[in-house]
C-alpha cells in the first residue's frame, strides 16, 4: 500500500473503533442506525471516495475505497452496508450516465455527504432474475408516470434519493433488459411509498425496505442517458458493487478472527489457554488463511478493474470466496467461543448474523457462479 493509502485505513480504523464499535450491539438491538453516524462518514469524505474532485469527491483509487470499507464493516456491517451502497451504485451510474446537469445537482451533494443515495433493482417476484421486473412507467406530459412495487432496497426511506430500475417498454412489445429505464428518485417525491421495514437475522442496523410508486411523476432530467438502457447501467455498475460487499465480508470475518484470536488467548481449559491446544490451533490457522485469500483476491480484482480491463469474471470470484469466507470464519469463531458464541453478550453470535447476507445480496453466491462459469466459456 502507498503511503496515502495506509493513512486512509488508518483513518477508517479510527473511525470504527471509536464512533462504531462501541455502539455496534446497541443498534443492532434497536435496529435502527442514527443519521449522524452517515453525516460523520460525509464529513470525513468516505461517501464521495470515488468521485472525481470536479464534482465535490476525493477522486481516489478503488483500493483506496475498499481499504476503508473494509475497516467500516469491521466496526459494523450496517454502517459498511449503507456506505458501499451509496458509493458503489447510484454515484457511480450517475457519474457514468448522467448529463452534466444531473452530475451537478445530485452529484456534487452526494458526493459531500449532505444526500445519501440508494439502489432500487429487485422487487417481490423479481430477484435474481432482475430483468423480468413489472414496476412500469408510461410516458406522460414533460417526464414519466411511474407505478409498481420495489423490494430489499437498502436506504429506501433512511436515504434521500434512489435510483431506481422500472420498465420504459409496454406489455404488448416487451423487450427484455432493453426496456428498462434508470430513474433519479428523491425519496420525498410525492407517490413514493415506504413499506414494512425487514426484521432481519442480520445486519439489523441498516434499513431495508419494500417501496411502492403510486402514479409518482417523474421529470425527463431525472432519467438517466437513454430511458431504455437503465438496466444496461445497473449491471455495468454492479462489479463494483459486488467488490464492495467482498470487502465489506472480509471486515466481518477479519473481526471475528480477531476476536477468536483474543478469546483463546484468555480462555483457559486444563490448566492452560485454549490456543495451546492443537485443535484450536488449527481452526485459528485456517481462519486467518481464509481472510488473507479472500483479501487477496479482492485486491486483484480492484488492480484488474482499475487497469480498464473486464472484470466481471474476477468481481463475482472476490464476492464469492470473500462472503463464504465470511460464514466460514464466523462459523468458526462460535466454535472457539463454545457456549459463550452462541449468546448476545459476544461479539461473534452477531457477526455470525451479519455474514450471511453477503452470501446473498449484489447476487447470490449461485448467481456468481453462474457469472463466472460463463466467463469460462466466452
Amino acid at each position: 500500500m502507498t503511503p496515502e493509502q495506509e493513512q486512509i485505513r488508518e483513518l477508517a480504523r479510527e473511525f470504527a473503533e471509536n464512533e462504531l464499535i462501541p455502539h455496534a450491539a446497541e443498534w443492532d438491538r434497536e435496529s435502527a442506525l442514527p443519521r449522524e453516524v452517515i453525516d460523520k462518514l460525509g464529513e470525513l469524505g468516505f461517501l464521495g471516495m470515488l468521485i472525481p474532485e470536479e464534482f465535490d469527491g476525493l477522486e481516489l483509487d478503488l483500493l483506496s475505497y475498499l481499504l476503508a470499507l473494509e475497516e467500516i464493516a469491521r466496526g459494523d456491517a450496517s454502517v459498511a452496508v449503507a456506505m458501499s451502497v451509496h458509493n458503489s451504485l447510484p454515484t457511480q451510474m450517475i457519474l457514468a450516465n448522467g448529463s452534466a446537469e444531473q452530475k451537478e445537482r445530485w452529484l456534487k451533494p452526494m458526493a459531500r455527504g449532505e444526500l445519501l443515495g440508494a439502489f432500487s433493482l429487485s422487487e417481490p417476484d423479481s430477484g435474481s432474475d432482475a430483468a423480468s421486473m413489472q414496476a412500469q412507467a408510461r410516458r406522460a406530459d414533460g417526464g414519466w408516470v411511474l407505478n409498481g412495487a420495489k423490494a430489499w432496497v437498502t436506504n429506501g426511506g433512511f436515504g434521500d434519493v434512489v435510483v431506481t430500475m422500472v420498465r420504459t417498454d409496454q406489455p404488448a412489445n416487451r423487450r427484455g433488459s432493453r426496456g428498462i429505464g434508470a430513474f433519479i428518485v428523491p425519496t420525498d417525491t410525492a407517490g413514493y411509498v415506504v413499506g414494512r421495514k425487514e426484521d432481519k437475522m442480520g445486519q439489523r442496523a441498516s434499513e431495508t425496505v419494500g417501496v411502492a410508486f403510486e402514479e409518482m411523476f417523474i421529470p425527463d432530467d431525472q432519467v438517466l442517458g437513454d430511458p431504455d438502457h437503465g438496466f444496461i447501467y445497473a449491471m455495468q455498475g454492479l462489479n463494483g458493487g459486488r467488490m464492495g460487499i467482498a470487502a465489506l465480508a472480509v471486515g466481518i470475518a477479519q473481526a471475528a478472527l480477531d476476536h477468536a484470536v483474543a478469546y483463546a488467548g484468555e480462555r483457559r481449559q486444563f490448566g492452560k489457554p485454549i490456543k495451546d491446544f492443537q485443535g484450536i490451533q488449527f481452526k485459528l490457522a485456517n481462519m486467518a488463511t481464509r481472510v488473507e485469500a479472500a483479501r487477496g483476491l479482492l485486491h486483484r480484482a480492484a488492480a484488474v478493474k482499475e487497469a480498464g480491463k473486464k472484470a466481471s469474471s474476477i468481481a463475482s470470484m472476490a464476492k464469492l470466496f470473500a462472503s463464504e469466507a465470511a460464514m466460514y470464519v464466523t462459523t468458526e469463531a462460535i466454535q472457539v467461543f463454545g457456549g459463550y458464541g452462541y449468546v448476545k453478550e459476544y461479539p461473534v453470535e452477531k457477526l455470525f448474523r451479519d455474514a450471511k447476507v453477503t452470501e446473498i445480496y449484489e447476487g447470490t453466491s449461485e448467481i456468481q457462479r453462474t457469472v463466472i462459469a460463463r466467463e469460462l466459456y466466452r
